[in-house]
């Protein structure tokens, strides 16, 4: 959540995306959010695992059929922790359809703009690479994803906890309950302000846990300028007809300058010995690609195209609040 002092305050890329992390992470301390049913570690602490931490697997299987690019593993990391985790493989050159490493790592950082930690839709998500010979134990024959490289990048997501794809959108309990009407407004606008085009079942996902009525948006491959799918789109426009007054709030002090800086670029990875290292961002160097290499260093992000549509739907949303179109609780 960017405070309004900062609007002003801000011109360089990396201290912006610095002091955006440090704030998350003293909100987090500061609610003292307690164990979650659903995303069941500190997420700072989950974003270094996923990101950084090395990790033994202990079981895999694949998602949904035989043959799924989309694994679910169980990994044991160096504390002994186990945790379940969501591996979804780039394809070659790092871009496709319905696989765009690059959108669901930006969905996960955009709403970090206007939702604090326990309000998140998106869990955990991050691009990372294993070497080729080590990835060949999860998928054999499989090629490098960029060239002048011995790696595989993909997708690296928290597992949720207790929870269900049934019952998605709860009229009447979007009317009785204010908890479960908050989590499901603030991840209908999360779907609408990245275009979210694929409904299938399974990508949007609700606590079974009764005293913890969050809703989830886990797949978010097919949004911002990606084709649709032909699962539906329901949830690329605004369903509900109420949304938190504080989301509204936030959304209104971000400006088209900090979402630029803020997903512009959302990984960058230098290539040391054919292996893909996380570095911290740098500038943009092409606003219009989402994947961008020079010598060493591969970048990922919105595009300025991209970044500008997601600034307009938040804008259109703001004047849905303000002409009472949209109601606000």
């Amino acid at each position: 959540m960017i405070p309004e002092k900062l609007q002003n305050s801000i011109s360089s890329k990396r201290i912006f995306s610095r002091l955006i992390t440090s704030i998350c992470l003293l909100l987090f301390s500061i609610v003292g959010v307690a164990q979650d049913s659903n995303i069941q570690h500190p997420t700072e602490e989950l974003e270094h695992k996923l990101q950084h931490e090395s990790f033994e697997i202990f079981r895999k299987r694949d998602a949904r059929f035989q043959g799924d690019l989309t694994k679910v593993l169980i990994v044991v990391w160096p504390d002994g922790k186990r945790m379940r985790v969501k591996m979804k493989r780039a394809p070659r050159g790092g871009s496709a359809f319905n696989n765009e490493p690059r959108y669901e790592i930006a969905a996960y950082r955009l709403q970090k703009l206007f939702l604090e930690p326990g309000e998140y839709v998106v869990p955990p998500t991050v691009g990372r690479s294993l070497p080729l010979k080590r990835y060949h134990l999860i998928e054999p024959q499989v090629s490098p994803t960029f060239s002048k490289t011995d790696c595989v990048f993909f997708l690296f997501q928290y597992w949720l906890e207790n929870i269900t794809s049934e019952k998605i959108y709860d009229k009447k309990r979007f009317d009785s309950d204010s908890t479960y009407a908050k989590h499901l407004a603030n991840m209908n606008i999360l779907a609408y302000l990245i275009d979210h085009k694929d409904s299938n079942k399974g990508n949007f996902l609700v606590s079974s846990d009764p005293d913890n009525p969050r809703v989830f948006a886990v797949d978010n491959g097919v949004s911002f300028q990606s084709l649709a799918s032909a699962r539906g789109e329901v949830w690329r426009k605004m369903r509900v007809k109420r949304v938190p007054r504080r989301t509204i709030e936030r959304l209104k002090m971000i400006t088209e300058e900090q979402m630029q800086q803020f997903l512009g670029v959302v990984a960058q990875y230098e290539i040391q010995n054919g292996q893909l290292q996380p570095v911290e961002p740098s500038n943009n160097l092409n606003e219009g690609k989402g994947i961008r290499r020079s010598g060493d260093i591969i970048q990922m992000g919105l595009t300025k195209n991209e970044i500008r549509s997601v600034f307009k739907r938040v804008q259109r949303l703001i004047k849905r609040t303000q002409s009472g179109k949209m109601k606000m609780f």
